[in-house]
């Protein structure tokens, strides 16, 4: 009789019971080695490994538990993988069909203790992907639903937690003034109406010593272990508050445009009552936001006095052909033109041959990066309540649609540097722009860690069109391609017919 290896695979998509004694892995895993147990005279082996994930999603498959029966699938240790249900494998018709190409590769299969049916068959088949096919349904349920109730508790003025507002710390689920650090707020402000400038408000705040948030670190102990350092004991020796960092311009500018201060919720474009004290009068906070609108609707750009644009996607440019796209830029009755440019129409002719039959673009700067930075951040809040954290949880959630409210509220205020900088490389071509971000750099930017993200949503593609007509250039990047009408082409052909 062949000797049939199981490994026996076990999920759970909160963390939710699982420091109890008896919870439900091991719920899992004795029904599994019960079934196994009955299936002995068909030689049946349960093997003595454990291969358990908890507090992970079933969205993903960048988890180490099955990762690492797959890798003992691939290596022959294992002839067949048994689960408590399906949908503790996977909860994704694309990733159950990775898999079951992994397995079939390897000679093995799987086994659902609770769902008896024969792959084998067409009607096996149906059945299991109509399986599937509601456990994704109820992943993309759950996660409307805490979208939902984000958006219902921010209506209500409730605090959804993300990165606290220098002035205030958590109390349940609103927010409490710190003395000290509301004094702090209030000075910003009030050098603001004072000098109109943002930069001579960081020039003052350096002056007068003004720091933000501080900050609980953590250190090693000698045993290895990281603990974290409390604030509430400061009389302990491993206890350790770092010091507030600095006041930087986008920092500055965050804090003057949130109306967190002023008594308010806001998400997405949204701005609810909240239930926490105001730091800033609504009127002071109202006129600040006046003079902020006044003073970016200046014309800048004139004289020779002026500062120099960078060119934010230089070096992260690629066409169809793998040639950079280089920045350039003209200068028109006194105001500079910037552009993206393939370095092949720089050099002149190039030796390659497909580069000479593919042309070269020439693309207007500023409506680029504007667009390609509203496409990622459209595209990051898309996949943020279902697979861009591969353990997603309604507090990380609301922390980093926190600060993708900050780099949003930043690239209305027309500086889309910090998004811009995430992109590791960007290839055009005729319909399409493929954008891959840095893991690392999206990361740091969201305030997570690089573990915590899927790898899988950091690549997309974009719809892309570049129209031209006369001397009238328009991008139209993402979503909005299918949107707009050509009245002028429907005319003509209702004309020629």
């Amino acid at each position: 009789m062949k000797r049939i290896r199981c490994a026996i695979y076990t999920r759970k998509s909160s963390e939710e019971g699982l420091d109890q004694e008896f919870n439900s892995l091991h719920a899992q895993r004795e029904a599994c080695a019960a079934y196994i147990s009955s299936q002995k005279h068909e030689g049946w082996v349960a093997l003595p490994e454990h291969y358990d994930d908890g507090g992970i999603s079933g969205g993903t498959l960048e988890r180490a538990g099955l990762k690492k029966v797959l890798q003992h699938v691939d290596d022959g240790l294992v002839d067949q993988i048994v689960v408590y249900k399906i949908d503790r494998l996977t909860r994704s018709l694309a990733d159950f069909a990775k898999l079951v190409d992994r397995l079939d590769a390897a000679d093995a299969s799987f086994v659902s203790v609770t769902q008896s049916f024969n792959t084998a068959t067409s009607m096996g088949r149906l059945t299991l992907n109509v399986l599937l096919s509601f456990a994704q349904f109820e992943r993309e349920v759950t996660a409307e639903r805490i979208r939902d109730k984000i958006a219902a508790s921010k209506k209500k003025g409730l605090w959804m937690g993300g990165a606290i507002p220098l002035g205030y710390e958590p109390d349940g689920r609103t927010l409490k003034i710190v003395p000290e650090e509301a004094e702090t707020v209030r000075t910003l402000y009030d050098l603001y109406l004072q000098h109109r400038s943002l930069t001579a408000v960081m020039d003052q705040a350096k002056r007068l010593g003004l720091r933000g948030k501080a900050r609980v670190e953590e250190r090693e102990q000698s045993d290895g272990q990281s603990l974290a350092l409390s604030v509430d004991v400061a009389t302990s020796a491993t206890t350790r508050l770092a010091a507030g960092f600095s006041i930087e311009r986008a920092t500055l500018h965050y804090l003057l445009t949130n109306p967190v201060y002023a008594g308010r919720i806001r998400h997405k474009e949204s701005v609810h009552e909240g239930q926490h004290p105001p730091i800033i009068d609504p009127h002071v906070w109202e006129q600040v936001q006046q003079h902020l609108k006044e003073t970016s609707s200046r014309k800048r750009g004139k004289g020779r006095g002026r500062r120099a644009t960078i060119s934010l996607l230089a070096g992260k440019l690629v066409d169809e052909t793998g040639d950079k796209l280089t920045p350039t830029h003209t200068n028109k009755n006194g105001t500079r033109h910037r552009y993206y440019i393939s370095s092949r129409l720089i050099r002149g002719s190039g030796k390659d041959e497909n580069q000479k039959k593919a042309g070269g673009w020439r693309l207007p700067a500023k409506p680029l990066e504007d667009q390609i930075a509203k496409a990622i951040l459209s595209h990051l809040r898309g996949r943020l309540p279902v697979d861009l954290l591969i353990n997603p949880t309604t507090d990380a959630i609301s922390k980093i649609g926190s600060q993708l409210d900050l780099l949003d509220a930043q690239s209305r205020a027309k500086d889309a540097s910090v998004i811009l900088t995430c992109i590791e490389q960007a290839t055009i071509r005729p319909g399409a722009i493929e954008i891959s971000l840095s893991p690392e750099l999206v990361a740091d930017t969201i305030e997570i860690s690089e573990d915590e993200l899927n790898p899988d949503v950091l690549t997309f593609e974009l719809p892309f069109q570049f129209r031209k007509r006369g001397v009238e250039t328009k991008l139209v990047i993402g979503a909005e391609t299918s949107q707009p009408i050509d009245a002028t082409l429907i005319r003509s052909i209702a004309k020629a017919h």
